[in-house]
C-alpha cells in the first residue's frame, strides 16, 4: 500500500527565502528515489511562510528508505533554526475506498 502524508511547518519570520532554497534542493534528491511517487512543495495561499509538502512513496518500505537517505539528517538539521515548530508536523493518510 502506499505511504502518503502530508509534512507542514512554518518559516521564521525573514527566513522564507532560505526555507524554499533548502525544500527545492532537497525536493530535487528525494524525487530521483526509486520508491517516491510525489513530493510537491507549496506555500499556503494566505501564509506564505506556511510551506505544506504532499508526499507520497511506493509503499512502507520506500517510506523507510527514504527517512535513511543520507541527505535528511542535514536537510533537517539545516531547516530546524529556520522554522517556528520543534520539526516538521507530518500527518500521514489514508485514501478513502
Amino acid at each position: 500500500m502506499k505511504k502518503t502524508l502530508l509534512a507542514e511547518f512554518t518559516a521564521r519570520e525573514g527566513a522564507e527565502g532560505e526555507v524554499a532554497r533548502l525544500l527545492m534542493e532537497y525536493a530535487g534528491k528525494v524525487r530521483e528515489e526509486e520508491g517516491n511517487l510525489a513530493f510537491d512543495v507549496h506555500t499556503k495561499a494566505s501564509n506564505a511562510r506556511a510551506f505544506w509538502i504532499f508526499e507520497v512513496y511506493r509503499d512502507e518500505d520506500a517510506f523507510q528508505a527514504h527517512l535513511d537517505a543520507p541527505y535528511g539528517a542535514p536537510f533537517n538539521t539545516a531547516l530546524g533554526p529556520l522554522i517556528e515548530e520543534d520539526a516538521s508536523v507530518l500527518t500521514f493518510l489514508d485514501p478513502v475506498a
